[in-house]
């Protein structure tokens, strides 16, 4: 069974992706992220996920830490870089095929869309798995590997996988049911986000994770991982995510402005701070600083909803012409 991380300060991170500036939806989670660990007396890191090398630049990893450095949010111990951390996540796909929790997969999405005995799964991740390689004899994983390089599919384990959130309270989930064998490794080598973001806390001593509600369904399958890894267990916490007018999620297509764009434009960084505090419940809204707000932050404070921005009324009070 996995442990627990030892009693010391927490440890949290920021681990954005560089595929384009940070919105406001990243400045909540940071400030956040940030302010939980700051709160216990903890570190706090920063970490690059830029495993997607199609869509992820280096202009842009410049670029955020510019925008978290004027945000007033500051950073323990040097960066990691996701691209850089190869052999650490080879190591664990081995131990993991070496239990025979991970097992060849030749197909494509199409396919396990088409499969008849694929039930809808969980709306992000398509269809649930129906185990089409799951029992695949040496033979046949060697004869279709002459033809197409095979994915890596976790053998999910049966029944409920219960946790509970530090933001939302206890969450349950069927991961076998639900989701069905997952993806570890893509077929072209790369390592899926559900087993890097894994290696990579506990290689790091993280004991907090921090992110979106988005997130919220990746925590069973990442807690399975961890069991099968034998690795400390981090506490989760899905804080709320900052939807449009619309409804849909806060991002870079037409919204808010930029943290860049607001930083080029001359904006206090103090008035974003106070923004974000307001939505989160820690302040009326005036002007702040992260370290402002370090002595009355608590998770409990937080909205469990998630909180509709208006853009228009974001852009005139902090756009360029606020």
């Amino acid at each position: 069974m996995p442990g627990s991380f030892s009693a010391r300060a927490p440890r949290g991170r920021f681990a954005p992706s560089p595929t384009g500036p940070l919105h406001l939806g990243n400045a909540w989670a940071a400030l956040l992220g940030w302010l939980w660990a700051r709160a216990g007396g903890g570190h706090f890191a920063l970490r690059i996920e830029d495993l997607d090398a199609a869509r992820c630049r280096p202009e842009h990893v410049e670029a955020l830490r510019r925008d978290l450095d004027w945000l007033g949010l500051d950073f323990d111990g040097p960066v990691v870089f996701q691209n850089r951390r190869g052999e650490l996540y080879r190591a664990a796909l081995e131990r993991l095929t070496g239990q025979g929790r991970a097992y060849p997969c030749f197909c494509s999405r199409a396919e396990v869309a088409r499969a008849a005995s694929a039930p809808h799964g969980r709306a992000e991740d398509g269809p649930v798995y129906p185990g089409t390689c799951a029992a695949l004899g040496a033979a046949q994983v060697a004869e279709r590997s002459r033809t197409r390089p095979p994915a890596l599919r976790f053998r999910a384990e049966a029944g409920v996988v219960a946790f509970e959130d530090a933001a939302l309270g206890r969450t349950t989930q069927d991961v076998q049911a639900e989701v069905g064998d997952f993806v570890v490794r893509r077929n072209d080598g790369v390592a899926s986000y559900q087993l890097a973001v894994v290696v990579d806390d506990a290689e790091m001593g993280m004991d907090q994770v921090l992110r979106g509600a988005d997130l919220l369904d990746s925590t069973p399958r990442q807690l399975q991982l961890i069991r099968a890894l034998d690795l400390p267990v981090p506490a989760h916490a899905h804080v709320p995510l900052l939807l449009g007018a619309d409804g849909r999620r806060l991002a870079r297509r037409a919204g808010p402005p930029t943290l860049t764009e607001l930083r080029e434009a001359g904006v206090a960084s103090e008035r974003v701070v106070g923004l974000l505090a307001r939505w989160a419940g820690l302040s009326e809204g005036g002007p702040r600083r992260p370290a402002d707000l370090v002595s009355g932050f608590s998770l409990g404070r937080l909205p469990r909803s998630a909180i509709r921005v208006d853009a228009a009324l974001v852009r005139a009070s902090l756009g360029p012409s606020g």
